[in-house]
């Protein structure tokens, strides 16, 4: 790979500037012209070997992984295209931004690309993030490559904009006796491949921003499972979750149980990748069925409470600032380790 014909190649793919773009690709900085006072910044990382492994059969570089390669594969891993992998690059990053309620407005991308990777797959993977970066209205204003005797890493950042009336939605806002919803349904993700193909909940965060308003207490997106990320929003906000497993919206495909330990609602607690939104919600507000922006449904899963107050089991020793309990047939668990954590 030639990194200056890469990067001429980078630079005929934004040719034509998006508006709010005085200077894109090619110089020291992009020039931006910011109409916002507050803005959304957030940044994420795409691993090798350690969120996926390229599909394919033949290396594209010396020590760059491949399906066929015998490293240790992590349980993450799902064997990507390019496409997928320049599309999930830039996808996490966006659903942070709807997290909070933003709308995307710019990105920067980083790569470092394994030694030896052929022009070809560099053009088509650079390619693929300026089309998705645009396809979700941040197209990629700068970044920076780099080549490595290792596995690939793409690194995304995006900047957007908070909801002009509402603002940013924080995931330590939730109130006890706030009413907890997701948004579409979960588990499988990985193992179905929708952890590729998901479309980031912007439209969905932008419309109950514009429904709710301050109603709208604490949001985020769950890219780690419900269960971890429920506990971070309850540690965030200095409140105790409580998960109903009756509850869960769970994806069709997640296969029937053949044993206790594999109830499937412990696949939409714990398989993680979904990147629906997690929101808290003034119980006196009304809550449609289905988002009016795109007919998604929203699913009541629980209920916050205060640290110290019993739960539904009258269990009070879980009821402590920061823990999150799911009630199931057998009783209370803790869900705070039903995810996927990054170490």
């Amino acid at each position: 790979m030639h990194e200056n014909t890469l990067l001429a190649f980078i630079a005929e793919q934004v040719k034509q500037l998006p508006p709010g773009v005085l200077v894109g690709p090619g110089d020291d900085c992009a020039v931006l012209e910011a109409s916002a006072a507050v803005m959304l910044l957030t940044t994420d990382q795409l691993i090798e070997l350690r969120h996926f492994v390229l599909a394919g059969t033949g290396p594209i570089g010396p020590t760059g992984g491949t399906a066929s390669s015998g490293k240790a594969r992590s349980a993450r891993a799902g064997q990507l295209t390019l496409e997928q992998i320049a599309r999930k690059a830039v996808a996490r990053s966006v659903s942070d931004i709807a997290a909070m309620g933003g709308l995307p407005r710019w990105s920067l991308g980083t790569g470092a690309l394994p030694r030896g990777m052929s022009d070809d797959h560099a053009r088509t993977l650079t390619a693929a993030m300026h089309h998705w970066a645009r396809h979700f209205g941040c197209p990629m204003v700068g970044g920076d490559l780099a080549t490595i005797d290792g596995p690939m890493v793409l690194t995304v950042a995006v900047g957007g904009v908070p909801h002009a009336r509402r603002g940013p939605v924080l995931r330590s806002g939730a109130r006890p006796g706030d009413v907890l919803y997701v948004t579409g349904a979960l588990g499988g993700s990985l193992a179905s491949g929708r952890h590729a193909s998901f479309e980031p909940r912007i439209a969905e965060a932008h419309a109950l921003c514009t429904l709710l308003g301050l109603a709208l207490h604490a949001m985020m997106d769950l890219s780690d499972g419900l269960g971890l990320d429920a506990h971070r929003m309850a540690k965030a906000s200095g409140v105790t979750i409580e998960l109903d497993s009756a509850a869960l919206p769970i994806h069709a495909d997640v296969p029937p149980s053949t044993s206790p330990s594999q109830d499937r609602w412990r696949a939409a607690l714990g398989d993680g990748e979904d990147y629906e939104l997690l929101i808290a919600i003034d119980p006196t507000h009304p809550v449609p069925a289905l988002c009016p922006a795109t007919n998604t449904p929203l699913t009541r899963v629980g209920r916050v409470r205060a640290a110290g107050d019993s739960n539904a089991s009258g269990n009070r020793k879980a009821a402590r600032a920061g823990t999150c309990t799911v009630l199931t047939p057998d009783g209370t668990l803790d869900a705070s380790t039903m995810g996927w954590e990054h170490h």
